[in-house]
């Protein structure tokens, strides 16, 4: 009579032990998958910078554009939501919103710089002495070619990954960091085609490389910015409307200088 009375308990303390046991084990299973989505999403951003800078590829202006594209696409068929990526309707227009007031404040940053003397010689950036090219560059190749691709893939897909993974906290840390390091490849001749970085850095290899390392550095804080922008509105838009203005409006401001020598 005893063991009758006994063998239910049993069993289902044993179904009660294993009930965490597995909510445990599912837990370190999706943590390992997202930890591979994170760093298959490196990866692929890694071969994308190199194939952009170091291959016959490089002149293609759609090499970067189209990767992401690809990179979006493993993104949602590895479960990730419009939500996750920062492309929901719902948070769009306070993106939009924000992304244009952050924008405005770059381009007023921007002008007073460009009025002081000292400062304007940080704009003399060969890149955008002509005027039709810095125009077309800011209105076409910028947005297109740099960035939507970009945010798309730190603020979207790299931002959602680890954000999944790790939370906000990771997501600001790694995400600025590796935004910082996609920039070394871009910025190898900065100090050779910047007018006031080679007036205050010099040439050759250590000047090279220390405009490198400050690029690193203000991409990597530039990337915090743009990452509290996507994290506060849900949507990347609002990175969208910075980042723009920090590169469209700093093409316009080259070329502005250029001519008021």
């Amino acid at each position: 009579m005893l063991s009758l009375f006994r063998t239910p308990a049993v069993a289902g303390t044993t179904a009660a032990a294993a009930s965490p046991l597995r909510r445990l084990w599912l837990r370190s299973e999706g943590s390992r998958r997202q930890a591979m989505d994170i760093v298959a999403v490196i990866a692929t951003l890694l071969a994308i910078n190199l194939t952009a800078h170091f291959t016959p590829l490089s002149t293609a202006a759609a090499t970067v554009p189209v990767g992401v594209v690809a990179l979006l696409a493993y993104a949602k068929l590895r479960g990730m939501t419009w939500g996750d990526l920062g492309l929901s309707k719902d948070n769009a227009r306070k993106g939009v919103r924000w992304g244009s007031g952050a924008a405005i404040v770059v381009l007023t940053a921007v002008g007073i710089a460009l009025a002081i003397p000292t400062t304007r010689g940080f704009f003399f950036n060969e890149s955008y002495a002509n005027v039709r090219h810095a125009v077309l560059a800011a209105l076409i190749i910028i947005p297109l070619q740099t960035v939507l691709p970009e945010e798309l893939a730190f603020r979207g897909i790299l931002h959602g990954s680890l954000t999944r993974l790790g939370g906000t906290k990771l997501a600001f840390i790694a995400g600025s960091m590796l935004f910082g390091l996609w920039h070394i490849a871009s910025s190898l001749n900065l100090s050779a085609t910047n007018a006031g970085l080679t007036s205050v850095l010099g040439t050759g290899s250590f000047a090279q490389w220390v405009g490198v390392g400050l690029a690193v550095v203000a991409t990597s804080a530039a990337g915090a910015g743009l990452t509290w922008l996507r994290h506060h509105t849900g949507s990347v838009w609002a990175p969208v409307g910075l980042h723009w203005a920090l590169n469209a409006v700093g093409a316009l401001a080259a070329a502005l200088a250029w001519q008021m020598l």
